[in-house]
């Protein structure tokens, strides 16, 4: 990996330097700069889908404050803005100002394959956050089980519903990894309760405003149903301000979502979402990754992050992501 020199060259490239100011006098002279580092200072770029979607603005905040204690570690990132050409477009600038490591979650895994492997094969390291891509041309792979945890979610419903009814799903980025597996997760385990129909399925691109159009539609289109399967907290809370202006309670209707927001603890505690699954943003763990890989240390490919259902039985044991 070899020295860099920083140039902001676009609008769209956003720096954030993680060297703070002051240090602790208790940090001795190894902490503050190791001698695997050798002197240098390394560059962590992190292409970023969205920063309007708070999820994924928590997830860069995690990785940014995990990094910060380290002077020796220069973290900055990019917003493609829900865009997967510019995404492409953000990686291609970053690996141009010379970063020693790529994070990214891709929002199109099929389409940003080429440029995530072209990435690799220049033999700067690629970490992936709970999004994956169609090839093994990556160095490790940080998430939860999607596929997993969209058939728990079939599983939570068909309890609440009693093996028979009629759900709405609300998707997130149609060709984003996550998304799909916990769409394909979802339809496979619902193979063992016949008597569960999804009578519509929507997209609303992980967004509450755009979550909160699709349940719109649906209403005024007359669907009728039992259940709502929202595939983030953050669409969860748009679907429930769509039934409430159209005059439904969402307490009438199991609401299961994933992320385990704030909100959605305060609507699992008032009765207004049924359940939710905690999906972690990954910042911690990738940070112990991080050093490893920089310090020439091998990795695992797959690191799996652990899920969890929450509900009133349990939300008040734990805390959410954000």
């Amino acid at each position: 990996m070899k020295p860099v020199t920083y140039k902001l060259k676009a609008a769209c490239f956003i720096a954030v330097l993680t060297a703070p100011l002051l240090f602790s006098s208790a940090l001795s002279a190894e902490e503050l700069q190791p001698s695997w580092a050798g002197g240098r200072t390394f560059v962590v770029g992190f292409a970023q889908d969205t920063m309007s979607n708070d999820w994924r603005a928590s997830q860069v905040n995690a990785v940014k404050e995990a990094l910060a204690k380290y002077p020796y570690i220069r973290f900055v990132y990019t917003d493609a803005k829900g865009s997967t050409a510019q995404q492409v477009l953000d990686i291609e600038n970053l690996v141009e100002q010379g970063i020693d490591l790529l994070i990214t979650s891709p929002r199109d895994g099929k389409s940003m394959t080429p440029v995530i492997s072209s990435v690799y094969k220049k033999r700067i390291p690629v970490m992936l956050l709970t999004r994956q891509i169609e090839s093994d041309d990556f160095t490790i792979f940080l998430g939860a089980d999607d596929h997993k945890i969209g058939a728990q979610v079939a599983e939570r419903i068909a309890e609440r519903l009693h093996k028979k009814g009629r759900v709405v799903m609300v998707t997130g980025v149609p060709t984003a990894t996550t998304a799909i597996k916990r769409t394909e997760g979802f339809f496979e385990a619902l193979k063992a309760y016949p008597e569960i129909k999804v009578v519509a399925k929507r997209n609303g691109n992980y967004l509450r405003g755009n979550a909160i159009m699709a349940m719109d539609e649906l209403l005024n289109e007359g669907v009728m149903f039992d259940a709502i399967y929202a595939q983030s907290d953050s669409m969860a809370v748009g679907i429930r301000l769509a039934l409430k202006k159209n005059g439904i309670n969402p307490k009438s209707i199991p609401i299961v979502g994933i992320d385990y927001i704030s909100e959605a603890r305060e609507a699992i505690r008032s009765g207004e979402q049924d359940a939710t699954f905690i999906y972690p943003t990954c910042g911690p763990e990738a940070e112990e990754y991080i050093l490893k890989i920089l310090k020439g240390e091998q990795t695992p490919k797959y690191v799996d992050i652990p899920s969890q259902m929450i509900t009133i039985e349990n939300v008040e044991q734990l805390a959410p992501i954000f």
